[in-house]
């Protein structure tokens, strides 16, 4: 392996155990696969940039665009044409949109985040980025000591983010591979000067320069150390705002706001059974109650998300629900202890809540839009052991009440019911669809409800999650999905018909332990659309098919008592058999009854996958890629190879051993083709007409040769035509010097673009297609003469059989 292409590898391992830092930083990792795919891209395609004639500098920008081109497949693959397998202007434009959508959850989650696109765009883009600086600085400029701030920057960044989430291992890693770099450098620089130079202050030039190399070294690898001790650590989101970031009524050092989705697919990518919080209540809500941690209020077509919310120091008692008429409705306490194991930052409570005491009241927020609590800056993880109580409303709506409820507030409306220019059709004629035969807006909901729950629909978790306008449409074409793609695919179909909606996540209700308490584990996370009405508020319903507990109000008849049911929404609404999850004999009664046993732990884990990674549209583009490389790159490497093989050393040597080796008639005769190859190659076609002698002059004469090469070019011609004719030919000239002399020759003359072409389509080439061809029609040759023998076998008895039979025939007519 040569110096250059040992540095291209070094360079790209390096980069690669760099990136593994980053890692930490989403819950999926499948995305740092697709990094270390584009580091090998950057570097291969380097490496077949510098054999070309072109300036150095124009090496990182073929990189750029190749990186640009992996981008697109990987992250716009739904807009490129032909199957997703090309891209086109469309593809740029949803690649912008999807680093915009990075660029907004950079502010809203918090680490480790969800592997969403645009953050997976956001560190593959960051990964391939380096990996060009740093093979930009090691390899196409050789400064491999200066690479190790590229690979710095990667490695502060990515530690300095995951915060306690770090690890030595990655700097460990990070330092191999530059060390490995540096060394491959100091072999050459050694190998360049032929000896080692051990150094001394008075030493040679080799020493300074390994001295030096060195002390770059040791700088990088202690700024290394440093570096991610002093940078601070980041609060809230990937990126800390400060107080310009954080939302309004927030003051100096409030929060960033997270998007409660975030516990939710943390939660599915790696489900758990383990106890997250108990509760106490001394009422029959218990076993009904969902526990909300947030709800998201916007849709843009992307997702569903939390709008700009405002945020205020909390003291213990929330503002009167929106839109709930009645305040004297009777009220509920609940007793509630968080283990060590919920890393939410938001807190759980029933919905709409009075009032709630938790320690430290300085040391919380409530968010004034949706009622809900988190903690404040800094203090992230006082939830974990939080030991707090919530009062919460017992509201308790009838069907009728909510059929006969006022059309909501204009400000309510004018928000809730807000919907992305690009909505797809189909979602607004579905809904249209489905509640053709209701009047009121609660017999809207209702038949959503029980369409979503009816026998078209499947719940499963081995589909990718998503909220946004692909994700719903291909969840009305599919059907098939889980929480989050029931609940907010119903809120955006309610908001076409004009009724107010939002998402809610957190917790369906805990399994029963014993007496007034209930335990929740982290197999019951969970979403659902909540839909305004006035004088009643937010109402919660249940579309998603055997989960959750569907809310009295939602049942076809009237129940006799006033207890509210326990039964699932898909029994309540249809008598057809619902496939649960599983029915085994060791699954909790409750857990069945949500739907959290069987195949949610097994099947979680693949519903916010990066399966992008090996769809068909990036391997079948990828493979697409690399074929047309291959053939592309086939004609520069053949011509290599074989003027490689035509010029390598040989020759026989004198008797007695001290003369030059004599070459061999092949040897001649191959360096006469390698020279009318070069010429061919830079303009000058072979004309087989002429002498060698001819042909060298006529090739001396086009080209218009100095001297030099012109006799080189003179000699390679006389020892061909002392081959071809003399009778004994010794011929002991260096003659592979004399081609490549003549080659130089050739190539000064003939300008960048001749130069350029030669190197990558050689016109010389041509004879490796004749030779396929040769080659293809020996193949047909072959077996077509292996074919007239088999049919000869096979049909020759059957003639002669029948040649003798018209000749006894004809003997008998003529006797006759």
């Amino acid at each position: 392996m040569t110096t250059r292409a040992k540095l291209t590898v070094y360079s790209a391992l390096a980069t690669a155990l760099a990136s593994l830092c980053l890692t930490p930083l989403l819950t999926g990792k499948s995305w740092i696969v697709y990094a270390l795919l584009v580091v090998v891209a950057v570097a291969g395609s380097g490496a077949g940039l510098r054999r070309t004639p072109f300036y150095r500098w124009t090496v990182p920008l073929g990189q750029l665009l190749v990186l640009f081109v992996l981008l697109l497949v990987g992250f716009a693959s739904a807009t490129n044409r032909f199957g997703g397998m090309l891209p086109g202007p469309e593809s740029v434009r949803t690649l912008g949109q999807v680093l915009g959508n990075g660029l907004d959850d950079i502010r809203e989650y918090a680490i480790p985040a969800p592997p969403n696109p645009g953050l997976r765009l956001i560190l593959v883009s960051s990964v391939g980025l380096i990996a060009i600086a740093v093979d930009a600085v090691a390899v196409t400029y050789r400064r491999s000591a200066l690479a190790g701030l590229p690979l710095l920057a990667l490695y502060s960044v990515g530690n300095g983010l995951a915060g306690d989430r770090g690890s030595w291992v990655w700097f460990g890693l990070a330092s191999v591979g530059y060390l490995v770099l540096l060394f491959a450098e100091g072999q050459d620089r050694v190998s360049r000067w032929g000896r080692v130079f051990r150094g001394t202050s008075r030493g040679a030039e080799g020493g300074t320069l390994s001295l030096s190399g060195q002390r770059v070294g040791v700088l990088a690898l202690a700024l290394a150390l440093l570096v991610p001790a002093f940078l601070p650590r980041w609060d809230g989101g990937l990126i800390h705002t400060g107080p310009k970031g954080a939302a309004a009524g927030t003051g100096a050092g409030g929060v960033t706001s997270l998007d409660p989705l975030v516990t939710l697919e943390s939660a599915l990518t790696k489900p758990s059974d383990i106890e997250l919080l108990t509760y106490r209540m001394d009422s029959t809500l218990a076993d009904t109650a969902y526990l909300r941690t947030g709800s998201l209020d916007v849709f843009d077509g992307a997702a569903w998300k939390l709008g700009s919310p405002a945020t205020t120091d909390f003291k213990g008692t929330f503002a009167p629900p929106e839109g709930l008429r009645d305040l004297g409705v009777p009220t509920v306490p609940g007793d509630f202890q968080v283990t060590n194991n919920l890393d939410s930052a938001w807190l759980p409570m029933p919905y709409p809540a009075k009032n709630a005491t938790v320690p430290n009241p300085g040391s919380w927020k409530v968010d004034t839009l949706t009622g809900t609590v988190q903690p404040a800056a800094g203090k992230e993880k006082a939830i974990k052991g939080l030991h707090y109580q919530v009062t919460a409303y017992d509201v308790r709506p009838t069907a009728e009440e909510l059929r006969q409820a006022l059309p909501a507030r204009p400000q309510i409306a004018g928000h809730y019911t807000g919907l992305p220019g690009d909505l797809p059709s189909v979602v607004r004629q579905q809904a249209q669809a489905v509640t053709s035969k209701a009047s009121t807006a609660y017999d809207k909901a209702l038949a959503l409800q029980d369409w979503f729950t009816g026998p078209d629909f499947t719940y499963t978790t081995q589909i990718k999650s998503g909220t946004g306008n692909d994700a719903i449409v291909e969840f009305l074409r599919n059907r098939k999905g889980f929480c989050v793609h029931f609940a907010s695919t119903m809120a955006a179909m309610a908001r076409t018909l004009g009724i107010p909606s939002r998402v809610a996540v957190g917790f369906t209700p805990g399994n029963a332990k014993g007496g007034d308490l209930y335990s929740v584990n982290g197999l019951m996370y969970h979403a659902w659309p909540e839909l305004y009405f006035e004088g009643f508020g937010w109402t919660r319903f249940e579309p998603t098919k055997g989960v959750g507990v569907a809310p009295r109000y939602t049942e076809p008849v009237a129940a006799p008592t006033s207890a509210p049911t326990t039964a699932p929404t898909a029994a309540a609404q249809s008598t057809a058999p619902v496939a649960v999850p599983s029915s085994s004999s060791d699954c909790d009664p409750k857990l069945r009854r949500t739907g959290d046993c069987g195949d949610q732990r097994k099947g979680a884990a693949g519903a916010h996958e990066d399966s992008w990674l090996l769809s068909w549209q990036v391997l079948s583009t990828l493979a697409a890629v690399l074929v047309v490389i291959a053939l592309l790159l086939t004609p520069m490497l053949w011509r290599t190879l074989l003027r490689r093989r035509r010029l390598g050393a040989g020759g026989r040597r004198r008797p007695g051993g001290d003369g030059p080796a004599e070459l061999t008639d092949e040897q001649v005769l191959a360096a006469w083709d390698e020279l009318i190859d070069s010429a061919w190659d830079l303009g000058i076609p072979p004309d087989e007409s002429r002498t060698p002698r001819a042909a060298a002059r006529r090739i001396s004469e086009t080209a218009e040769l100095d001297e030099a090469s012109a006799a080189a070019a003179g000699r390679v011609a006389l020892a061909t035509e002392r081959v071809l004719y003399a009778r004994s030919a010794q011929v002991s000239a260096p003659l592979a010097a004399d081609v490549r002399t003549a080659r130089d020759g050739l190539r000064a003359g003939a300008g960048r673009a001749g130069r350029t072409r030669a190197v990558l389509l050689p016109p010389s080439s041509a004879k490796l297609w004749w030779k396929l061809s040769d080659a293809v029609l020996g193949v047909r040759l072959a077996a077509r003469r292996r074919a007239a023998r088999v049919a000869g076998a096979v049909t020759g008895p059957v003639r002669r059989a029948w040649d003798r039979l018209r000749r006894r025939g004809g003997t008998d007519g003529t006797e006759s």
